[in-house]
């Protein structure tokens, strides 16, 4: 496994197969009607269809410097690099206008979180650090970033994205005024990144209520569950077997007041899982099996202030009783059927896969510029050019 995501996260993706567009493709002039309404400029969004255009027909890497060969030579290169790079619109609202045409046309079970890694050689793309990637257990030489994605079990499309900036990049005056970064942002950790970018989607962009599923391993799980609960967004967040909980379930025999570790409550009620079954979304669709149940609990000191009212449903996923748990994740969903949760929780493999498949293949880590502004426009062309590719193989007429 960690073979694969080391391949993932450092290797090339391959040949990189076009996606052919037509003059007269529907899907993108009616997605590109709704994404650009917000440019009020309309060679602005003649640009951005054309990126658009170079991102889904050109082979190999997505630069700009190719995506420019593709559609006309150096002048067509000068202009798409100010367009990304130096122009003034703001990617915010095509991002939302993105989301809620796929809450319209693809209507996604969850807003799921995904890391991106991004492997540099220099230090000068913006964000760029040499950093601990948990993921693989190695150090690399990197930018660090976060995803949102609208996901169901068909499908899935990023729309929303944070670049975490470290303090060697924000407290120094020269890499900041270089890489243009505003002046507004601060120090953030991939956590409160990942709850920021979430919550942004999930609670401040006016869109139909929908859970967030993320994992929460390498955050602060009490702190996590306090945002999300404190904006009014459900969730299903994977945590660590080191999280303490406090059993409230009058179904688990010999229950305590006493905090617990969640490894340690789950292994008090193995008895009560129950075989389950979902579908892999990582490569056939085949439908798997193994055990599951959930315990109602609490955090500890639940009634101390600051602390999140209400009760929590810990979550067990395991291939067998030998391999008990094998996942764990905490969720505000009480009253949600187990297989509900289950089916939420494999979303991340939906990701995983489509992120490979589709948003690695269209360039979404391929952007050499050196500023905060195009990485960001760079991201949000590409995650309009996935759900373009995505809309153009659920409605082929649309080709």
């Amino acid at each position: 496994m960690t073979r694969g995501i080391t391949q993932e996260l450092t290797g090339e993706p391959g040949d990189r197969p076009a996606h052919h567009i037509g003059g007269d493709d529907r899907a993108l002039t009616g997605l590109t009607s709704v994404l650009f309404a917000s440019l009020a400029r309309s060679d602005q969004r003649r640009r951005g269809t054309d990126y658009l255009r170079g991102l889904l027909g050109v082979s190999g890497r997505r630069s700009i410097r190719n995506i420019a060969a593709m559609l006309g030579g150096q002048a067509t290169e000068q202009s798409l690099h100010h367009f990304i790079c130096s122009s003034t619109w703001d990617w915010v609202p095509v991002r939302r206008a993105l989301a809620r045409y796929l809450v319209e046309r693809v209507r996604p079970a969850a807003w799921v979180t995904r890391p991106m890694v991004i492997p540099k050689v220099g230090e000068n793309s913006v964000g760029v650090d040499r950093q601990y990637v948990p993921e693989i257990g190695q150090i690399l030489n990197a930018q660090h970033a976060v995803g949102v994605w609208a996901a169901t079990e068909e499908t899935s499309v990023p729309v929303n994205w944070r670049l975490q900036l470290s303090a060697s990049w924000l407290e120094n005056r020269t890499r900041r005024r270089q890489a243009a970064i505003p002046d507004h942002l601060t120090v953030r950790t991939v956590g409160e990144c990942t709850v920021e970018a979430a919550l942004e989607t999930a609670a401040g962009w006016g869109l139909p209520l929908r859970p967030v599923v993320l994992d929460a391993r390498q955050m602060d799980a009490a702190a996590t569950v306090r945002r999300f609960r404190g904006a009014g967004v459900p969730f299903l967040a994977r945590v660590g077997g080191d999280t303490a909980l406090t059993v409230t379930d009058p179904a688990l025999p010999h229950r305590t007041a006493e905090p617990l570790s969640a490894e340690r409550i789950m292994a008090t009620a193995r008895d009560r899982a129950r075989p389950v079954m979902w579908r892999d979304h990582t490569e056939d669709g085949a439908m798997r099996s193994g055990l599951a149940t959930t315990v109602r609990v609490r955090e500890p000191h639940a009634g101390r202030p600051g602390a999140a009212p209400g009760g929590l449903a810990l979550l067990a996923i395991g291939g067998s009783r030998r391999q008990w748990p094998a996942e764990l994740w905490l969720t505000d969903m009480t009253d949600a059927p187990l297989h509900t949760l289950i089916r939420l929780s494999r979303l991340t493999e939906r990701i995983a896969r489509d992120f490979r498949d589709t948003a690695d293949r269209l360039g979404i880590r391929d952007f050499t510029g050196r500023t905060y502004h195009g990485w960001h426009r760079h991201v949000t062309l590409v995650s309009a050019a996935h759900a373009l590719a995505v809309l153009r193989a659920a409605e082929p007429e649309w080709a």
